[in-house]
């Protein structure tokens, strides 16, 4: 698996602040610094989570990249970013690198405020062949001398941007260098025609008998004379059998497949294809999890990792005491499939992520994963609904970004019920900004047709979900990443309307989702100073419910949600009583707290909801000054 340290017990590593060092080491040494290199990885991540088994597989590749390129000179684009640990303990992060994906440290993916290295900042899949041809377009325009490499993963290859940019870059013929990164996985198993093309390597050995028993049949019948159309049907037989001829199609030079572990092969490859002019696609095989027998055994697990024990391979223990947000959405999903056959459901390579790996197992005909591909989601799930199914889209909210202009024209539009399940909504803790699912209260508000609620705890969320499979237009279900305690009583809850948690005569928080957790934690620390703050669970952010908003129009109001500020729950709750006129002698004064309009960088989500000021001692604070400041106005 791995080999023994250096002779001299002195790690390569240690001694390669920049690429500059990696290229003046001996090629024979580069296999050894691949077993160094992993054992960082798989020690950093023991300890910090993340993503794991992608990184692995890319080891040696990223060496080959570095050590023959003239990086940051030329230029290497990382497709999503789940593959560039190795790049970064390459590029002057090493000693920096056990804070990856903490407060304050380093990324987990590229960025390039980080690093002169990280040529372009990525999180979403399938960007880095557009990027990589607008770099290159760049750089001729402008006269550098430059080459450009785009890195992505066949999981990133079912993406139809992925192909948008193939086809432009082939239409161009610029010089630029695609590597696929082919592990035959991307996070859960690939799907799709397209995955399954890829799966099925040709090897050479095929291809050459093949060759060779057509040209035994040419010699046999016109003997040494190889006639045109021998050579076309040699052609058309390559055509077959090799796994490059889409891209030479899209008129890219097709080179592959070859041993993505291999190092003297690799920087051989690469040294002839930087001299290479034109669009170039090499094909690499990799195996994802590479050098770690557990995460090779199940990459999907490794993926993307707690804590766990290297010898052992177990994750720390967790006994949590209750369940996320998405083990209480897979079990509402589960009963709506066994109550009612219409019901189907849709993920975009996230099963497991989604909870929908339980749902699939017990109706594997009724859950379709549509690999990354959120447009073709939403669109397929209109499709479904428009012909008597009731589908369940179940898509993170950083993702659901992609399939806007679907939600918008193809389901709301119509008015065709389709329910999204929002997962991931809010601060999502320690991936990059690219993660953070801040935006979805906002970008789904403006949608006419579309009912916009976020459910506080479990009990809502399998209640909502029930609920909106039964009307007769689009919903949008958003909740958090992480757990799911009981807020309020469990019985009596009214799905349907805002729902009072909290009596309170001096102000009222108004929120939705988790946060109201925090909402009653701050109202009983005031509890205890003499003010009395109220707490009302808002539900709806569209339709509002405005006959609590008239009932609470008398006095303060602190609006509370996990969103951007700009045109979430507060912004709508500030469009109503303007447009009702309430600001206009009633008293009523509203206070809005959520996200600022900034990304959120990467921490514990802990640690970003005090940062922007929505825990309990931030909210206690808050109130507390708005109280003071408007004293004499109660709450009617």
């Amino acid at each position: 698996m791995l080999s023994p340290q250096m002779a001299d017990n002195t790690p390569l590593l240690d001694s390669i602040a920049s690429p500059i060092d990696l290229r003046k080491l001996p090629a024979e040494e580069l296999d050894s610094l691949a077993d160094e290199v992993r054992r960082t990885i798989i020690a950093t991540a023991a300890v910090n989570g993340g993503h794991l088994a992608p990184h692995l597989g890319v080891v040696e590749l990223t060496i080959a990249l570095h050590y023959v390129y003239d990086t940051p000179n030329d230029l290497l684009i990382w497709d999503v970013g789940h593959q560039c640990y190795a790049h970064k303990l390459l590029t002057g992060r090493r000693e920096r690198f056990c804070s990856v994906r903490k407060k304050g440290g380093l990324s987990g993916y590229p960025r390039p405020s980080e690093s002169e290295y990280d040529a372009f900042g990525v999180g979403h899949s399938s960007t880095s062949i557009s990027a990589a041809l607008g770099m290159t377009v760049a750089n001729d325009w402008l006269g550098n001398d430059r080459k450009v490499v785009a890195i992505i993963g066949d999981g990133a290859m079912t993406g139809g941007m992925a192909f948008e940019a193939l086809a432009h870059a082939g239409h161009l013929g610029k010089d630029l260098l695609v590597v696929l990164n082919d592990n035959r996985m991307a996070i859960s198993p690939n799907v799709g025609a397209l995955s399954s093309y890829f799966s099925r390597l040709i090897t050479a050995g095929i291809y050459t008998r093949a060759k060779e028993d057509i040209g035994s049949f040419m010699k046999r019948m016109l003997g040494e004379h190889v006639t045109r159309a021998a050579s076309r049907l040699e052609q058309t037989v390559k055509g077959f059998l090799t796994p490059g001829t889409l891209f030479e199609q899209l008129g890219f030079r097709y080179v592959g497949p070859v041993d993505g572990h291999d190092l003297p092969t690799l920087t051989e490859c690469f040294s002839n294809l930087r001299k290479l002019h034109g669009p170039v696609f090499f094909h690499v095989v990799t195996q994802k999890g590479k050098g770690y027998s557990f995460a090779e055994e199940d990459p999907q697990t490794y993926h993307g990792v707690a804590a766990f024990d290297i010898t052992t391979g177990r994750f720390t223990p967790n006994s949590p005491p209750c369940p996320t947000f998405t083990e209480a959405f897979s079990q509402a999903a589960l009963e709506a499939f066994r109550a009612d056959s219409k019901v189907a459901a849709i993920t975009a390579a996230m099963p497991t992520g989604t909870g929908l790996s339980t749902v699939a197992k017990e109706f594997p005909d009724r859950v379709y994963d549509v690999g990354i591909c959120e447009e073709h989601a939403v669109t397929f799930a209109a499709g479904l609904a428009a012909q008597g199914m009731k589908p369940i889209c179940a898509i993170y909210s950083t993702f659901l970004q992609r399939g806007f202009d679907q939600a918008l024209h193809d389901v709301c539009l119509q008015r065709l019920p389709v329910v999204f399940a929002i997962d991931r909504a809010g601060a999502v803790g320690e991936d990059s900004p690219t993660q953070q699912g801040a935006f979805d209260l906002s970008f789904l508000r403006i949608i006419p047709h579309l009912t916009l609620l976020a459910p506080r705890d479990a009990q809502d969320l399998q209640r909502a979900l029930a609920w909106a499979l039964e009307q007769s237009g689009p919903v949008a279900i958003r909740y958090a990443r992480g757990l799911a305690p009981r807020i309020g009583p469990a019985d009596g809850r009214d799905i349907s309307r805002a729902e009072i948690l909290r009596e309170g005569t001096d102000a009222t928080f108004l929120g939705v989702g988790p946060c109201l957790a925090a909402c009653l934690e701050a109202a009983d620390a005031l509890a205890r100073e003499g003010i009395s703050v109220g707490v009302v669970d808002a539900r709806f952010v569209k339709p509002l419910d405005t006959a609590m908003l008239d009932r609470l129009s008398g006095g303060l109001i602190v609006t509370v949600e996990e969103n951007t500020l700009l045109g979430g729950l507060g912004a709508s709750v500030l469009e109503y009583y303007s447009q009702e006129g309430k600001f206009e002698g009633s008293g009523v004064r509203v206070k809005t707290l959520g996200f600022p309009d900034r990304f959120i960088d990467h921490a514990t989500r802990e640690e970003q909801l005090a940062e922007i000021g929505l825990d309990a001692p931030s909210l206690t604070r808050a109130v507390r000054a708005f109280v003071q400041h408007h004293s004499g106005h109660p709450v009617a």
